[in-house]
């Protein structure tokens, strides 16, 4: 936890906030998020409900985190978009999710996140992953 807290007080001297794409399909949850994420000081550079979305943000904003949604609208679902963008940038992923079961979690392990998040999830809970994330 030290870590985490000299690297905020770091970026604070600095003037430097997070870059963060939120990746999530429900619209409330999504705005949740967006509130949460630049109470803590971080920088909402992008928030959209689709795959093919989330790639391409990814690509044009290079985000320095993505919270990805597993279950997500259309054809390509958050472990496949995550996928597609550690693919080509070296950008950390914590997943969203209410999915829990195996097959699912082995999935989502196969793309090596940086942690995962049930929802509900508390404020703290995801402070401490993104700080984590950010960290490392």
């Amino acid at each position: 936890m030290k870590l985490s807290l000299q690297n905020r007080k770091v970026r604070f001297a600095m003037n430097t906030h997070p870059r963060i794409l939120v990746v999530e399909d429900e619209k409330i949850i999504a705005m949740d998020i967006q509130h949460t994420l630049r109470g803590f000081g971080y920088e909402v550079c992008g928030v959209v409900s689709s795959g093919e979305e989330s790639i391409e943000q990814a690509f044009q904003n290079r985000p320095d985190l993505v919270l990805m949604d597993i279950g997500l609208k259309g054809p390509i679902d958050g472990i496949c978009a995550a996928r597609a963008i550690q693919s080509h940038l070296p950008i950390p992923v914590i997943y969203l999710t209410a999915y829990g079961d195996e097959k699912t979690l082995n999935r989502v392990d196969q793309t090596k996140p940086f942690g995962y998040i049930y929802k509900p999830f508390e404020e703290s809970e995801l402070w401490f992953k993104i700080e984590t994330a950010l960290s490392n």
